[in-house]
């Protein structure tokens, strides 16, 4: 009798949407796993890019780190619109509107190529006006500007990836997004070597290799994505076919998308304007800061995984109505993702020299880095919880309490705070700022998320894990 239940059952987990009936352990496992891969390899690839390019000099590291807020701001414009689409594509699945599923995957591809067209229009005929805004110094402006002209010219690979994986993704397929990711992360990191140093006859290409070997390896994930979504994702067609773009398609992509383009925008702003602050104490504060972003996003990168598994998720459930299954998400992952951050935490404390030494570090980048990533270190937690919730509510239709949330944790709180400690007491004190800014943004998460869960599901609010819910 035990095994016809259990053949009954996954026959049925087989039959319909894993979403809908998998137990929430095992799904969100399932589906974070591939993706804490996927950002662990593209965060691998940025921090080997630094690598390398630090091997030319220190002021190409510097350039990179100066010009990365703008790589940001790409990637941000093309992820907000494919978390947009990816939102309400688990939505409408979970409705059964398959019409609509078509309409807004459409809609979502032609939005993204649109977008990038602008940035490819900008690197081809201004990077050296956009370069002497970054910096003054005429050897890295002209790095800088070497490095911009061929990533923001030929980017539309990274916007069409990012939409294609987002329709995997929001069919539970995260296994083959990841693999479009991986595809592209190893061709990068392979090229990066052999186009900055000139190997296998190859020409020595310095930064500009290293900008190629990156978009050559957006493109290739952004073909190896689009035959994925073609031939393994049925349930996400594309169709011109009575297709008609319509504002309320847009807006609905928008209404997710566009506060979480200025969600993700903001660490590039935050970015730029802590360059501004560290740039009259010391260029190596900058080179370091560039290098603690990059080290930062390799080791939370599977808190990001975590939080993109639950969006789509918690969308699906949320439009068949079934909340029981929303709370459980909340459950599973917080505790999770803390733990991971957690590791991290000891990671930076213990070697903050290994973690500098790989990107050739000199004494001054030492003296400045070394303490800066033990006090930093001590917020991951922080920032882990305010992260899962953050793309929670998103599931639920409401981008808003993120927004605000890192606007307060990377914007509002920490940049004036870090210009007050940089000009009353030196470039070690600066990296205090992230501590109150860290606890005040997660306070206000917490609050803002049970309210919005309340709101959104007829009074059922998310509760701490019990040791119930841990042995599902």
């Amino acid at each position: 009798m035990e095994t016809a239940i259990k053949n009954e059952s996954s026959e049925n987990i087989k039959a319909v949407n894993k979403m809908a009936v998998m137990p929430i352990p095992r799904l969100l496992a399932g589906m974070s796993i591939p993706l804490m891969f996927s950002l662990l390899i593209q965060s691998l690839y940025n921090i080997v890019d630094g690598i390398f390019v630090a091997k030319l000099s220190e002021n190409a590291l510097t350039a990179t780190s100066l010009v990365y807020p703008l790589q940001v701001v790409m990637i941000t414009v093309s992820v907000g619109t494919a978390i947009g689409v990816n939102a309400l594509l688990s939505r409408l699945l979970g409705e059964k509107k398959f019409n609509d599923v078509t309409n807004i995957a459409v809609t979502g591809l032609i939005l993204t190529v649109a977008s990038s067209l602008v940035f490819a229009v900008a690197g081809a005929f201004f990077p050296n006006q956009i370069a002497s805004v970054l910096s003054k110094d005429a050897e890295i402006n002209t790095l800088c500007s070497q490095y911009l002209h061929i990533c923001m010219m030929l980017c539309s690979g990274i916007f069409i990836e990012m939409m294609f994986q987002r329709f995997l993704q929001a069919t539970g397929k995260t296994f083959l997004s990841m693999i479009s990711l991986v595809v592209g992360a190893a061709a990068n990191i392979v090229l990066d070597p052999i186009m900055i140093f000139g190997y296998f006859g190859f020409p020595a290409m310095g930064i500009r290799g290293a900008a190629i070997a990156t978009v050559i390896g957006q493109w290739l994930g952004s073909a190896v994505a689009c035959l994925l979504n073609t031939f393994l994702n049925s349930e996400v067609k594309l169709s011109l076919k009575n297709y008609k773009m319509t504002r309320s398609a847009v807006a609905r992509i928008y209404k997710i998308g566009a506060p979480t383009m200025i969600t993700n925008g903001m660490p590039s702003v935050m970015v730029a304007v802590m360059n501004a602050i560290l740039m009259p104490l010391s260029s190596s504060a900058i080179a370091f800061f560039g290098v603690y972003y990059k080290l930062q996003n390799f080791l939370l990168m599977p808190i990001n995984g975590m939080g993109q598994a639950c969006l789509p998720i918690i969308s699906y459930n949320y439009g068949t109505g079934n909340f029981d299954r929303i709370k459980k998400v909340f459950k599973c992952s917080i505790p999770v993702a803390a733990v991971i951050s957690l590791i991290a935490t000891a990671i930076f404390i213990a070697v903050p020299q290994v973690l500098l030494g790989l990107f050739s570090a000199g004494e001054e980048m030492l003296s400045i880095g070394v303490p800066g990533l033990r006090i930093i270190s001590t917020t991951f937690v922080f920032t882990s919880v305010t992260i899962i919730l953050g793309y929670a509510v998103s599931g639920l239709g409401n981008s808003i309490v993120l927004m605000i949330g890192t606007l307060i944790r990377q914007f509002a709180l920490l940049l004036p705070v870090a210009y007050i400690l940089a000009s009353a007491m030196g470039i070690n004190y600066v990296w205090y700022a992230f501590i109150p800014a860290e606890i005040i943004a997660l306070i206000f998460m917490i609050i803002a998320s049970k309210r919005v869960a309340y709101l959104k599901m007829g009074g059922v609010s998310p509760q701490p894990p019990s040791p119930a819910d841990s042995r599902m």
